[in-house]
């Protein structure tokens, strides 16, 4: 095979990967999971407990085919992270700010995480209680006051929500933690009635299938997840949920929401046994969820119920910290054994020079310099080639159409110069893993996110605003193409030649993060290849030469 259609099958292929890798990301499919019986039916219409409809709503919102929320009083929440909102109906965790992270769209003002607006989005974090007329995530609670801050010097800040029908008494609890995106979501029961109480307790989160969905070259999968110990981490696109609803019985684990760099979750109490669930609200709204059934509380005693949601960026310490399994939402795909490491060394680069684009080019180099050998292996065999190039040209002239004969004198050539065509086709196959695992890291790396490089670029994940690292990654493609053997077949000459316009075009819609470590591995090969040219073209004269200087 000429070495020429070797790379070029190489690039076509790495691309295909990486598209394909982007298809399965955006349409992940579900692990189908045998159905069991619900202990509980929890949807987006469980009644309210207690409350007339004109306590329960002042208005009806996010309208999405006739899927609505109801709305009640709004408690405002603000703490070194976070600006929220807390509805009074169901204790709803409405709406979250994130204080420390920009907007995509318009980086002066904050992050919204979570909305019940509706346009462009609804995202919201519910949970409740059923059996026995307990409050669900319709009933109405009350609170002491509308608005609360965390002080200074303060670690923690509860907000503490309060119900009281037929004899039981429940408070639901919010405790944010300084620092910390993990907020503690607890029940406190009082059983003040006659009669014994089974309740089961619900949290679930509630999300619409159209935002966030990334754009048509640079798809990001937005979508449901879980993880146990024995299913490990899984994906849940919002088109498995309409499929078939998951119904899932599990004894640990979590559930949540993901999107490109971050993620919401609903972490149960430990040992508590649970069933995870979806469900289709309306044509565009989805559900999912875990439910677990308590402990029966007898007349005059109490239940108090732990959990923690969390809900901020996929930062890898902060993930870890929180609860098994929850780093996985940082989606490396099928190569997750190659870029988890890649990460690590990224970020340990990073403690030291203290700039996102640095510690990217000197990741670059290093992981270079460990393929030093395997690629000069591929560029030798490409300079042989190339010092063979109007040998091989003379043949084509000599036998014109002949294919045969032609391709008959290339081998005999091949052997007798000693060249072996595919030499330098295994060490490029060997690194293609490991650069497609360094730029799916990089893809997916939060910290890039408004991470500034020098100069005129502000974001790492954002594209280079004046499209200059995309030219300049154009112009190290162009340089490539001359320091390669030339094709005997001028079809292929010309396709070479518009391939570096047709990448470029490509990366003028790539974050600068991946561009930028594109051109420092094309700047090194390129060194790397001049230089073996030179050797190689200095050794076929010498031997021209008879081997006198």
């Amino acid at each position: 095979m000429d070495t020429r259609r070797l790379v070029l099958f190489v690039i076509f292929s790495m691309s295909i990967l990486m598209l394909w890798e982007a298809w399965q990301r955006q349409h992940a499919p579900a692990e189908i999971t045998p159905q069991t019986t619900s202990v509980a039916a929890v949807d987006g219409s469980v009644p309210s407990q207690n409350s007339s409809p004109a306590t329960v709503a002042k208005a009806d919102i996010a309208d999405n085919n006739d899927y609505k929320l109801l709305t009640g009083q709004r408690i405002n929440v603000s703490t070194d992270l976070f600006n929220a909102v807390i509805d009074t109906t169901g204790g709803d965790l409405r709406r979250l700010e994130l204080l420390k992270h920009r907007s995509s769209e318009n980086d002066q003002s904050n992050f919204v995480l979570l909305d019940d607006a509706g346009k462009p989005m609804t995202y919201v974090a519910q949970s409740g209680l059923i059996g026995g007329d307990l409050p669900s995530h319709k009933s109405v609670f009350t609170s002491t006051a509308t608005s609360y801050q965390m002080q200074e010097g303060k670690d923690a800040l509860e907000v503490r929500l309060s119900w009281v029908g037929n004899g039981v008494a429940v408070d639901k609890v919010y405790t944010f933690h300084r620092n910390n995106y993990a907020i503690d979501v607890t029940y406190e029961v009082k059983n003040g009635s006659a009669a014994a109480i089974t309740p089961t307790v619900y949290y679930q989160i509630v999300h619409d299938n159209e935002s966030n969905q990334g754009s048509k070259l640079m798809p990001t999968f937005t979508g449901g997840s879980y993880y146990t110990d024995a299913t490990k981490f899984k994906k849940l696109a919002f088109s498995a949920m309409q499929k078939e609803p998951l119904k899932l019985p599990a004894n640990d684990g979590w559930v949540g929401l993901l999107q490109h760099y971050f993620v919401s979750a609903w972490i149960p109490k430990d040992g508590l046994a649970r069933e995870f669930y979806t469900k289709k609200l309306s044509e565009h709204i989805f559900i999912i969820g875990t439910k677990s059934t308590l402990t029966s509380i007898v007349p005059g005693a109490s239940l108090t119920i732990p959990a923690r949601l969390f809900s901020g960026p996929q930062t890898q310490k902060d993930l870890k910290a929180t609860a098994p399994g929850l780093e996985y939402t940082v989606d490396y795909g099928w190569l997750t054994v190659v870029a988890s490491p890649l990460f690590w060394m990224l970020s340990k680069i990073h403690g030291v020079v203290l700039n996102w684009g640095i510690a990217i080019i000197l990741l670059t180099v290093l992981i270079k310099a460990a393929f030093y050998k395997l690629s000069a292996t591929s560029y030798r065999s490409m300079a042989k080639m190339r010092e063979l190039a109007p040998r091989l040209q003379s043949m084509k002239e000599k036998f014109g159409d002949d294919k045969q004969k032609m391709q008959a004198a290339m081998m005999e050539l091949y052997k007798t110069e000693k060249i072996n065509p595919m030499g330098g086709c295994l060490p490029i196959l060997v690194q293609i893993p490991v650069f497609i695992s360094l730029y799916w890291m990089l893809l997916g790396t939060i910290e890039l996110r408004h991470a500034p490089f020098f100069g005129w670029i502000h974001d790492l994940s954002a594209i280079d605003p004046y499209y200059i690292l995309p030219i300049l990654m154009g112009a190290t493609m162009i340089i490539q193409t001359y320091l390669n053997p030339p094709p005997t077949d001028p079809l292929q000459a010309k396709v070479m030649k518009i391939m570096p316009v047709v990448f470029s075009v490509f990366f003028f819609f790539f974050p600068a993060g991946l561009v930028l470590y594109w051109l420092v591995n094309n700047v090194l090969s390129i060194t790397q290849q001049w230089y073996i040219n030179k050797t190689i073209h200095a050794e076929t004269v010498l031997k021209k030469s008879g081997g006198k200087h």
